[in-house]
């Protein structure tokens, strides 16, 4: 029987689970691009009442049948619109993310859609081409989880 992906309003209730989702290393090192709120509680409770704080923000719950596995977000001004996501690690490799990202997507009309992943992410390159978005770039940027510059990707969703 097929998982139901859902997204919602993100809750109160949601944000232990985020941690959890965001501070796991081996996650970290696979997605390679964090933030410090990744690793220090008090700065992601202040990274989130940010966030849920600002109205230009589309940030919702990712919810497998029920149970909550991850987030999405739309971020940035017009016509700099850029998507990021956070699955749970034991959900990976179940369609859940690119399941989550289309709804996602399909929230928002204006285009185009930018995101960037680690060039060594495969799996999260092909969530985002699975949704429609193309390589359009290549760069180099720190990666906070593995201490160093990598190399990163562009994608666009046009």
């Amino acid at each position: 029987m097929a998982v139901v992906i859902t997204l919602r309003e993100v809750r109160d209730g949601d944000l232990p689970a985020f941690w959890g989702q965001l501070s796991d290393p081996q996650a970290q090192q696979v997605a390679a691009v964090t933030r410090e709120y990744n690793y220090d509680r008090k700065q992601f409770d202040a990274h989130w009442a940010r966030v849920r704080g600002d109205a230009s923000v589309t940030m919702r719950t990712v919810l497998a049948d029920g149970v909550v596995v991850g987030h999405v977000a739309l971020f940035g001004p017009p016509g700099e619109r850029e998507v990021t996501y956070w699955i749970d690690r034991a959900h990976w490799g179940r369609g859940i993310a690119t399941a989550a990202l289309a709804q996602l997507v399909g929230l928002e009309s204006g285009r185009p859609l930018f995101a960037h992943a680690a060039a060594d992410n495969a799996g999260s390159i092909r969530v985002l081409e699975k949704c429609g978005f193309v390589v359009t770039g290549h760069g180099r940027g720190f990666a906070f989880a593995r201490g160093q510059d990598i190399d990163e990707v562009l994608l666009t969703l046009a």
